[in-house]
């Protein structure tokens, strides 16, 4: 326990002297640009109607830099692929955006309020010069829906403020802090029953009975060590690939404390991660308010390469363990052959993971996440469902302005994880934080398919419809295993041996879920939603159908829209 804990306040010392010393090695630097699909959409759609990689950051390494993505919109400004009202009315709106990097003109407001608020209109208030700029504007998401069938109708309550800025244009920062009262809808409601966590915000306390009221807090600080390495420090979450989930590394957990470096050069970017996660919640009375909170530690780096201009491949590696290990530090060692080397239980995942533009608007991708496995026992037919063969794999196809239609963009991907991927025999090593997973929220013994169409018609509006099917097996107690719930240890309460393991095994689910939704921007990043979902799961402990319609009205203001698409 001693040991456990001196390597614990060496890894907060690590920590604090990077934040303190390195930024004074720094060149030009911006903050990170909060992962939001819908924004990051309209950036990633020009890569794929030019039909050719990013010159200026690997898309596949999420969230961007500020400073990046004006260098890119300034490259983009004049290409041939904006031509509809639609994709010049953005270009304008993601410049305004990010107008302190952008080398053109950005027009300041008309009327501002007060003659000093709103200069800009992305902007409530900012203060900019070569030594210092700083931006802030208010945070609110305002919603009411109704859920036939469920006695509490869904609403929240989300207010705060959000702060961007940097420092000598050397050092980036950024704060973001949210306070919210919320009675969600049933789907999400059971799943954080389930979890013992809110998806996406972990700690909460009871509101009103039936609610969860919690405080959300995001920051980073960020700087280049040099012309080609860049580092970032930060409590947030971050997002590997191009689909809509993701097998590496997702953003659908609570916000973690990391490090993270990336280093770009020529046709190469490695990106390290180092970070301490939740690994557990222990309740005493079943409420956060009166837990413990057990830690752990997760080690990734993934190394990425364009092949020619419309090829990119990445390779990467990841390890969870239950304390502080230095030989995982080395930011170019194989994570696998040090696990092996000192012996221990950690748990190491590999994969790969790809994206190709192989035509004007249209973009193929994928990743294979591999958790466990035998050679023999794959390709063998004496070893079919071995539960050694643990896997996560993805594939993806983008269709921009699909049918020739401008402004209307297609997504069709795959996603499949073989029962027991994500879990591990030790306890804290599974592949989640505060008790959820780190990747795709069903967790694994499932298959899914699921389409996005988006259309914007007219400039400020946008249409999204989305559909997913998911076939997947469920456990019927707790202390049941069929290889789904992350948090359970995979030798515990498994019904099955080595072998005869399928995906679906456990209680068979089918679940069908289609959202349409309607965002209209009034003024900059302020929005009117409105959104209709339908869900249906036939099951074999069930003897009708499983139902439920939600419709619901929005107003947000610098908030990223909810997803409760799982």
């Amino acid at each position: 326990m001693q040991n456990s804990y001196a390597q614990s306040r060496l890894l907060k010392l690590f920590l604090a002297a990077a934040a303190v010393l390195i930024p004074f090695l720094a060149n030009a630097q911006g903050s990170y640009i909060p992962y939001n699909r819908d924004y990051y959409h309209l950036l990633d759609r020009y890569d794929i109607l030019r039909g050719q990689n990013n010159p200026v950051y690997r898309s596949a390494t999420k969230p961007y830099r500020r400073d990046d993505v004006a260098a890119y919109l300034d490259s983009i400004a004049d290409d041939p692929v904006i031509r509809s009202r639609s994709d010049q009315f953005n270009i304008a709106y993601l410049s305004q955006d990010n107008w302190e990097f952008v080398s053109r003109e950005t027009p300041e407001s008309k009327k501002p309020f007060l003659k000093g608020l709103y200069r800009r209109p992305g902007d409530f208030a900012h203060y900019y010069s070569e030594e210092f700029d700083i931006h802030v504007s208010p945070v609110i998401y305002l919603n009411g829906g109704l859920e036939p069938d469920f006695e509490q109708n869904p609403n929240r309550l989300s207010r705060g403020v959000v702060l961007r800025g940097s420092i000598d244009k050397k050092v980036g920062f950024y704060t973001y802090f949210t306070t919210s009262e919320a009675f969600f809808p049933s789907w999400v409601k059971t799943y954080a029953e389930h979890n013992g966590a809110v998806p996406g915000e972990g700690f909460w306390k009871e509101y009103n009975g039936e609610g969860y009221s919690y405080f959300s807090a995001l920051g980073h600080v960020s700087y280049n060590i040099t012309k080609h390495i860049e580092v970032e420090v930060g409590h947030d979450r971050n997002f590997i690939g191009e689909g809509y989930r993701s097998f590496l590394l997702s953003d659908f957990s609570n916000p973690y404390m990391f490090v993270k470096f990336n280093t770009r050069v020529w046709k190469f970017q490695l990106t390290n991660i180092w970070t301490q996660m939740t690994a557990d919640v222990d309740y005493d009375r079943g409420r956060p308010t009166d837990g413990r909170y057990p830690q752990k530690w997760f080690s990734f780096h993934r190394l990425g390469f364009n092949i020619g201009k419309n090829l990119n491949l990445g390779f990467f590696e990841s390890v969870m363990t239950d304390k502080v290990d230095f030989n995982y530090f080395n930011p170019i060692v194989f994570y696998r052959w040090v696990e092996q080397s000192l012996g221990t239980p950690d748990k190491v995942m590999l994969g790969i993971d790809g994206k190709w533009n192989f035509h004007p608007g249209m973009q193929l991708y994928g990743q294979f996440a591999l958790d466990e496995f035998v050679f023999s026992e794959f390709f063998g037919q004496d070893g079919k469902g071995s539960k050694r063969n643990k896997y996560g794999i993805q594939a993806g196809y983008k269709y921009i302005n699909a049918f020739n239609l401008s402004n209307l963009d297609l997504q069709l991907e795959f996603n499949s994880a073989r029962p027991y991927t994500f879990q591990e025999k030790k306890d804290y090593q599974s592949y989640s934080n505060w008790r959820t997973p780190l990747t795709h929220p069903r967790g694994a013994n499932f298959r899914e398919i699921l389409g996005i169409l988006r259309y914007q018609p007219i400039p400020k509006l946008s249409l999204t419809f989305q559909g997913l099917y998911q076939l997947y097996g469920a456990d019927p107690d707790e202390e049941t295993n069929w290889g789904g719930d992350v948090l359970k240890n995979r030798l515990e309460g498994s019904p099955t041996g080595l072998f005869g393991n399928e995906i679906g095994q456990g209680i068979e689910n089918k679940f069908v879920q289609t959202n349409l939704n309607a965002s209209y921007m009034l003024k900059h990043n302020f929005f009117i939603d409105a959104s209709h979902t339908f869900r249906q799961r036939t099951a074999q402990d069930l003897d009708s159908p499983e139902t439920s319609n939600y419709l619901q009205l929005a107003f947000r203001w610098n908030f990223i829209r909810p997803d409760y698409n799982y």
